[in-house]
């Protein structure tokens, strides 16, 4: 079972309207997914959980009225885009397929990511890519769906994305406190993403916290 989010009793959340479209039936993707799970249900489960580890009741995005999700085959595993009202999900079947021995889990996984692009800040279209997806993953780790290959790998850079940038925002929240994410995304509402958002948030650099991650790793794992 994943961890519960962060909150007691569930919030009222805004919960938008949910379409579906299946552009191939006979797809073996398709009928994994519709076997797997309950579309409505995943959907709504995927944006319970972005909002509950990113907002509150009161800072939670409003605008989004509508969310498409379109399963075809396509290279890839998904990505997301659409307006401030209206967003669509588009996730492979090829990927699904590919995934069978793990489908459900790898499935709620990829909406959870793609449903934070559907509700997150991003500094006015000016914060790293890497930032960006590494928050997808940090949800994505925390709901409890992280694949088995994913890894603490420190690397060369804090905004690599994905699984890297992830456990990074995992030792943040870790240190600086429950909530340190949250901020971090609500700093990037209204104003152009700068670092210095991280410094607001914890006292410190980007740069001196990745070499503290990085010198954590090594103690704790070795890496």
């Amino acid at each position: 079972m994943p961890p519960p989010p962060p909150h007691g009793p569930e919030p009222d959340w805004p919960i938008p309207t949910f379409h579906l479209r299946i552009e191939d039936l006979a797809h073996p993707g398709a009928k994994i997914f519709l076997d797997q799970v309950r579309p409505d249900v995943a959907l709504r489960d995927a944006v319970v959980t972005v909002c509950s580890w990113l907002y509150t009741p009161g800072t939670v995005p409003r605008n989004v009225q509508c969310i498409s999700l379109v399963l075809r085959p396509m290279p890839g595993v998904a990505h997301t885009f659409g307006s401030p009202t209206h967003k669509e999900i588009h996730f492979s079947l090829d990927h699904i397929r590919n995934s069978e021995s793990r489908a459900k889990d790898e499935i709620v996984g990829v909406l959870t990511h793609e449903m934070v692009h559907c509700y997150q800040y991003n500094g006015l279209g000016k914060c790293p890519g890497g930032l960006i997806e590494g928050v997808a993953d940090w949800v994505r780790l925390n709901a409890g769906f992280g694949p088995p290959h994913w890894k603490r790998e420190a690397g060369d850079k804090w905004d690599a994305g994905y699984q890297t940038t992830a456990y990074f925002l995992e030792w943040i929240e870790g240190r600086y406190g429950e909530g340190s994410i949250r901020e971090l995304n609500a700093s990037m509402k209204d104003k152009e993403y700068d670092e210095h958002v991280f410094k607001d948030v914890t006292g410190r650099k980007v740069s001196k916290l990745w070499k503290l991650y990085k010198e954590h790793l090594e103690e704790k794992h070795g890496l």
